[in-house]
């Protein structure tokens, strides 16, 4: 059985803490320095990017997504933690994603229970960032 796919007729769903343990991002874990096997994919709109995302995350909306635009390099191949504010837009990304071939997962509850466990949010320049 794969661990990123439960049996219930589409993609899985994940805690932010399945989430973080999957991409890197334990208490001190940074998903860039990690070397984590999945990707947490963020699908927000590029003001909400902009505002705050978790550290070493991958931006590409699902509004891109849905025209056919292409993952990311660094998202290609690997299996997919799809986040985005609340959790809808992200299981729908997942859905896209899933028909796509790829091994993806949403996060239920999105950035907002992302922050809310304590876990990290940051800005463009790498400090502290909001969700937006």
């Amino acid at each position: 059985m794969n661990i990123f796919r439960r049996d219930r007729g589409g993609p899985g769903r994940v805690t932010v803490q399945e989430a973080a343990a999957r991409t890197g991002h334990g208490k001190n874990g940074n998903a860039a320095e990690s070397g984590a096997r999945a990707v947490l994919l963020d699908v927000r709109e590029p003001y909400e990017w902009q505002a705050g995302h978790a550290p070493g995350a991958v931006h590409l909306s699902l509004s891109a997504l849905a025209a056919g635009a292409r993952l990311p390099a660094e998202a290609q191949a690997r299996p997919l933690v799809a986040i985005c504010r609340s959790g809808n837009r992200s299981r729908r990304a997942a859905e896209l994603l899933a028909a796509q071939g790829a091994e993806a997962v949403d996060v239920i509850g999105g950035m907002r229970d992302w922050a809310a466990a304590g876990l990290p949010v940051v800005d463009p320049r790498g400090g502290n960032g909001t969700v937006a």
